[in-house]
């Protein structure tokens, strides 16, 4: 599906933000390994946060769905799947569900979609094999799947880099608590998006789970033969998302209000405030709300370590911002659900924006003197989003190619610009 979106002098109004994709993740899985029912409200129904519906559900997990609140059941022992579990494109259903499906009595086995295909998924493999769990990377050309052999996690002593995905770690961590021995986590590297695994310990310890790590994450421990009980969980709104419909804000030099956002959240994309406000925009945060309102963009060099997520919005931001950015620390971006450093460089230059591209970071040459133009996401929600904000400042009209990607993580995207006086047609 194709969208067109206008250029837009000013903006105005109020949204709310969408539930937080990562939080709807981790309180399915969790509420699936507590024995009795977990309430989820406002959950996040997206492509991805059904794809792991599906996946607890393929374990033995009873779930009931309403509009504004999901009831799990979940079980003490989980269930063999009786068929393969399709993981769709979401990077965070396969590397949480694979630790899990080694809990399982039997094999369990995973297939990858298109781009799960180029995400890296050995490492958390190899980090399972010294604590009793075999798995096999199946790539054929018909399509690549993960078999996970069950019978239980023994526990001990493993190792994982932390600059690939902290996926990896939060699969760990939901599974090893149910570990016949203590699990301890060497993490051989800096981990990265460090706010995404802090999210998960929150979420594990709700439902009575101990985990622990050092200050800096290097190390992690995980006592074994817990048991998970029931919890009723809010789902936050997110950051990530909002990052959007605030820029839109900014770019505009419009003022407009996003509900549903609390700053006292562990999302390490509320970052995006601190940012605005370092590029000269006028924000204001009040009771799970935030404002943002008038001011001349200005250049910023981010480090983007911990918030990857960021970094399309951030890098539209540059291309209105007076001076030259730098976006650094994001070789990860080129492990996403496209090569974001790629697909960003290469679509906003059909924009107009004055950008450089190394391996790790992208240079921004502000303000750009943007222009519509037909665009590729390369399936990639973020990619469409960012397109679509930097739309809003460029001459003339932005197409916006297989727009329905943004299913992924926001449904509701384009609804929501055209609440805000945003000219959308075609979706």
């Amino acid at each position: 599906m194709e969208v067109i979106v206008e250029k837009t002098d000013r903006l105005e109004g109020v949204v709310s933000a969408p539930p937080s994709k990562a939080y709807t993740h981790r309180m399915l899985i969790a509420a699936s390994l507590s024995k009795g029912t977990s309430k989820i409200s406002n959950p996040l129904d997206s492509d991805d946060t059904r794809a792991t519906l599906w996946a607890v559900e393929a374990f033995g997990a009873r779930t009931e769905l309403g509009e504004k609140c999901w009831m799990i059941q979940g079980q003490e022992a989980l269930k063999a799947p009786t068929r393969p579990i399709d993981c769709g494109e979401s990077g965070s259903t396969l590397r949480f569900m694979i630790p899990i499906a080694a809990l399982a009595p039997a094999t369990s086995t995973f297939i990858l979609g298109s781009s799960l295909e180029k995400r890296p998924v050995a490492p958390l493999l190899e980090s399972l094999k010294p604590l009793g769990v075999e798995s096999t990377l199946q790539q054929k050309n018909e399509g690549s799947s993960v078999k996970v052999h069950g019978g239980g996690i023994r526990g001990g002593k493993t190792s994982i880099r932390g600059d690939i995905s902290s996926q990896f770690i939060s699969g760990l961590l939901f599974a090893c608590p149910k570990a016949e021995e203590d699990t301890e986590i060497a993490v051989t590297t800096k981990l990265e998006s460090k706010g995404y695994v802090e999210m998960t310990l929150e979420v594990l310890a709700k439902h009575g789970i101990t985990a622990t790590a050092t200050s800096d994450f290097s190390r992690l421990w995980i006592p074994s033969n817990q048991n998970y009980s029931p919890c009723n969980h809010v789902v936050p709104g997110d950051f990530s998302s909002a990052a959007f419909l605030l820029a839109a804000g900014a770019i505009t030099s419009s003022r407009i209000t996003v509900k549903n956002l609390d700053i006292q959240t562990m999302q390490g994309d509320k970052a995006i405030l601190d940012i605005l406000q370092r590029m000269g925009s006028a924000v204001k945060a009040g009771d799970k709300f935030v404002e943002i309102s008038w001011g001349e963009l200005s250049t910023v060099d981010i480090d983007v370590t911990d918030i990857p997520d960021l970094v399309p919005v951030c890098t539209v931001l540059a291309c209105y911002a007076r001076g030259t950015s730098e976006i650094y620390n994001a070789k990860r971006l080129r492990y996403k659900e496209s090569d974001r450093l790629d697909s960003l460089y290469t679509e906003l230059r059909k924009m107009g924006a004055d950008i450089a591209m190394r391996e790790d970071s992208l240079t921004i040459k502000g303000p750009c003197t943007m222009h519509g133009a037909t665009v590729d996401p390369h399936n990639d929600h973020r990619i469409a989003m960012a397109c679509a904000v930097a739309a809003l400042g460029a001459r003339g009209e932005t197409k916006i190619q297989n727009s329905e990607c943004v299913n992924k993580s926001y449904p509701r995207f384009f609804d929501d610009l055209r609440l805000l006086g945003v000219n959308v047609h075609g979706s």
